[in-house]
């Protein structure tokens, strides 16, 4: 069966998190806007994200503080220049924030003025995370959607798979290579349709679903990264995964994740007999960057022999706990875990991609008209560990910089009357899903123990020779069989674990989120893993 659908549009945004969305709706006034979701509009990793957004609001702190914090954090590698861009422009974008709707917590200031409340996480110096309770994410994604779907230029497309970007070159066109559109598969209707775009955005979220355990959600299969290296374009860092200390460890939650800010407000890292371990490895104790924290609790489980450590905030007051974390502590009720009166039972898990797709200040890629903003990209912010809060904050600040950089130099036309359909013809249904899901759990596993928080050469050669086998599998029925959505994520995901396995096994060092047992040392002069397609 071929293409059924041409959609058109001026920009294409594939993906509908805070980038996608805060980018959609800075466009839609000048040009029609088209936006992707893999699932459910509110369905990707902006919704669950808890602790807040990191900004100087309070007059005792900097931007120079911010900038520094966040050098420190991400230990020797981020790109200064962009730290400061991002820093400078944090104010003004979370206030475009504020005047869509979003609700952060108040206080009362000492005289009896209103005031944002501010948290503090790990690698800041300062309270400079504004929050909603512990459920910042699903404030910003619910009121951003709902901005979204109010308006007559955006056009929200759910559960619809970005397949693979259209260049110009793939169609025999003479001049600079461009992005002309894409071809998305449509999971309500199982069909392949083609959407031509002046400019297509990538802000399809991160890669974590390559791992076993993974603070995600299912959509985070690495889709942008993939789909950009195939069209021709650098990735950088993708070493540096950050994998977040505090996952709850329960059968039925597997990906629930314990914020940072409960560190922030006083909960400490306990062993299964109690005793604190964290000044044991760091003077910041419980607040050292998310890297030294993830590898503590890694290290305490492997000497113990232990399924998990805890984390315990049950010396706080009740009414504190449940006042500044609601949302953690109805979960945990509902599983048997009282937070005001126990420790939880801990684990670390896959979080954050901290590289991605190289872009620049605008969110520009190697690949004419084509952006990507948010987890998907590498912008030099992160550098080897990414600090608690920048996330959402990189997503807003490109979200703007994109969009100014788009509507000055949209096309006035389409570069083609339309796109070639999808050709379906010499492929079948397949009956061997089995298949799919034995290679997805595979993968899955041996990223886990292979390409973990601790990595060895060797460790790290066998998992690029697992995934070499595994992707002449999977391109064979790719080439052989129709498209599904597990097909296409498995697709993604082991290309993007080979970039991983590439980006660490040049690095000879360890630094930041990747520590190898083979090269314990610092290098004198750090420098990004950049790879060239």
């Amino acid at each position: 069966m071929n293409s059924t659908t041409e959609h058109d549009c001026d920009v294409l945004i594939i993906g509908s998190g805070a980038a996608g969305l805060s980018l959609a709706l800075r466009l839609a006034p000048h040009s029609r806007v088209m936006v992707l979701s893999k699932g459910p509009l509110n369905e990707g990793a902006t919704f669950y994200a808890q602790g807040g957004i990191a900004a100087v609001f309070d007059e005792t702190d900097s931007i120079d503080s911010h900038i520094e914090d966040t050098l420190i954090a991400g230990d020797g590698l981020c790109e200064r220049e962009a730290v400061s861009f991002i820093a400078n422009n944090a104010k003004h974008c979370v206030q475009w924030l504020i005047d869509q709707g979003v609700l952060f917590d108040t206080e009362n200031s000492p005289h009896g003025e209103a005031r944002y409340h501010l948290t503090r996480e790990g690698g800041h110096s300062h309270r400079r995370i504004l929050h909603a309770a512990d459920a910042t994410g699903k404030e910003v994604e619910t009121t951003l959607v709902g901005k979204a779907l109010a308006h007559p230029n955006i056009t929200l497309m759910e559960r619809c798979n970005a397949v693979d970007l259209i260049t110009s070159s793939k169609l025999g066109l003479a001049g600079h290579k461009r992005v002309v559109g894409a071809y998305i598969w449509n999971r309500e209707k199982e069909v392949v349709e083609s959407c031509q775009a002046k400019t297509v955005v990538l802000a399809s979220g991160g890669a974590a679903k390559v791992y076993q355990y993974t603070t995600n959600p299912d959509v985070s299969s690495g889709d942008g990264i993939a789909m950009a290296w195939r069209a021709g374009c650098r990735v950088a860092n993708l070493e540096f995964n950050q994998f977040h200390p505090t996952c709850l460890f329960h059968p039925q939650a597997r990906n629930f994740l314990l914020t940072e800010a409960l560190r922030g407000e006083g909960a400490y890292l306990k062993r299964p007999d109690g005793s604190r371990f964290m000044p044991d490895f760091d003077s910041r104790a419980e607040l050292a960057p998310r890297d030294i924290v993830a590898r503590a609790i890694d290290h305490e489980m492997k000497r113990l022999g232990a399924d998990c450590m805890y984390l315990d905030i049950s010396h706080k007051p009740a009414e504190f706990i449940t006042h500044h974390f609601p949302t953690i502590y109805e979960k945990l009720l509902s599983l048997g875990i009282d937070l005001t009166k126990e420790p939880v039972p801990i684990v670390p898990a896959a979080h954050y991609t901290c590289g991605g797709v190289v872009v620049d200040q605008q969110g520009r890629t190697d690949l004419n008209g084509l952006y990507a903003i948010g987890e998907v990209s590498y912008t030099g912010l992160h550098g080897a560990n990414r600090m608690a809060s920048n996330s959402l904050l990189e997503c807003l600040v490109y979200g703007w910089s994109a969009a100014e950089d788009i509507l000055k130099r949209l096309p006035s036309k389409q570069l083609v009357d339309h796109l070639p359909s999808w050709d379906e013809s010499q492929v079948d249904n397949s009956d061997e899903q089995v298949i799919i899901q034995h290679n997805w759990h595979e993968l899955r596993l041996f990223m886990w123990d292979y390409v973990g928080i601790v990595r060895t050469t060797k460790r790290l050669e066998r998992a690029l020779h697992r995934i070499n086998l595994l992707q002449h599998e999977i391109n064979e029925y790719y080439a052989h069989f129709r498209i599904s959505n597990n097909l296409l994520e498995l697709r993604n995901l082991v290309q993007v674990a080979e970039l991983i396995v590439r980006c660490a096994l040049e690095r000879k060092e360890s630094r930041g989120l990747h520590y190898t047992l083979d090269y314990p040392e610092r290098s004198d002069t750090p420098q990004p893993t950049i790879l060239h397609p």
